[in-house]
């Protein structure tokens, strides 16, 4: 039988067109990806542009112009400047106004998220009705504010109010709470800390469910109690969701008006003007709009609100450098 003594045919190798193909088609692909990237990230772009952007140019166009009522309208109001900067820093109302907002604000924060880190920690352990508590705390978030300052301007009225009533059973005085400059301040704060302790008890349970039980559980074999366990455990591991709820509530603190202007009006004798009561009340409390003004104090307020932005972002960027 014979036998073919034929070479064998040599691999096939691929030919230079593959790659080319794929050189050609690669292109078209990242574009499209990109394409895809564009239609995801423009929805979020338009509402920037539309709510954030455009409101703040029209704040700054309005505070360097002298806008009233007719000039607004017309669209023929005069350029000035700084001149209204000038006026709102100059004013003697702005000491006060700066003042109040700080003790406004600071009252509100420190109370806010003590209460809300107590409350946070006493509903870690879970128990019976834990969960129904929780949903009951979070009423006066969900409350209409204008509700929540109406109540809470009936309760603090100086003749037919509850606490009065209330004070005036155990033998104390009558306290005028919204009438007196001594007590409107913190009459307004009182108010202000209940609208608030919610949301730090949210975020801060949220981020206390977030901490290891096995940190507890080691903390505890070394023989530490529940407040040495606190103050090494809790407290240091839920720093950054302290921090992110702190800043939301100083900016959120900074800007408030509806209750102040509920129960107060920013009185009596000023006593109750923050900045942005201020800011408010020239805009739209005195029957006579002040435009310009009011848009450089509320520029003030977004300076100060982004002052403190970056020192969070600055402190941030340490801690995870470090």
């Amino acid at each position: 039988m014979a036998i073919s003594t034929a070479p064998a045919a040599p691999p096939t190798r691929p030919t230079p067109a593959a790659p080319a193909e794929a050189r050609r088609r690669r292109p078209g692909r990242l574009q499209g990806s990109r394409w895809i990237a564009v239609a995801f990230a423009a929805p979020l772009v338009i509402y920037l542009l539309a709510f954030y952007a455009y409101p703040l140019i029209r704040s700054i166009d309005l505070s360097v112009h002298d806008y009233t009522v007719r000039a607004f309208v017309q669209g023929n109001a005069e350029f000035v400047g700084f001149d209204n900067y000038v006026t709102v820093l100059t004013s003697p109302l702005f000491g006060q106004a700066l003042a109040n907002t700080a003790v406004f604000v600071v009252a509100s924060l420190v109370f806010q998220y003590a209460i809300g880190l107590a409350l946070a920690v006493f509903f870690r352990n879970s128990f019976r009705l834990s969960g129904v508590l929780r949903a009951l705390f979070l009423v006066p978030w969900l409350l209409p504010l204008i509700i929540s300052g109406s109540t809470w301007a009936w309760m603090l009225n100086s003749d037919n109010g509850v606490v009065n009533s209330f004070l005036q059973a155990f033998g104390l005085g009558q306290i005028n709470w919204l009438t007196s400059p001594d007590t409107s301040m913190l009459a307004v704060v009182i108010a202000n800390i209940w609208l608030g302790i919610p949301f730090n008890l949210v975020i801060l349970y949220s981020g206390l469910q977030n901490i290891p039980t096995d940190v507890y559980e080691a903390a505890s074999l070394d023989g530490a109690g529940a407040w040495r366990q606190f103050w090494s455990v809790t407290f240091p591991l839920l720093r950054p969701v302290s921090a992110i709820t702190l800043l939301l509530g100083l900016v959120y603190t900074l800007k408030v008006v509806d209750i102040i202007w509920i129960m107060t009006k920013g009185g009596p004798a000023d006593s109750t003007t923050t900045l942005a009561i201020w800011s408010y009340r020239e805009a739209f409390g005195t029957g006579q709009p002040d435009l310009s003004p009011a848009a450089a104090v509320g520029n003030i307020l977004i300076v100060i609100a982004l002052i403190f932005g970056f020192v969070y972002l600055r402190t941030q960027r340490r801690q995870e450098m470090s």
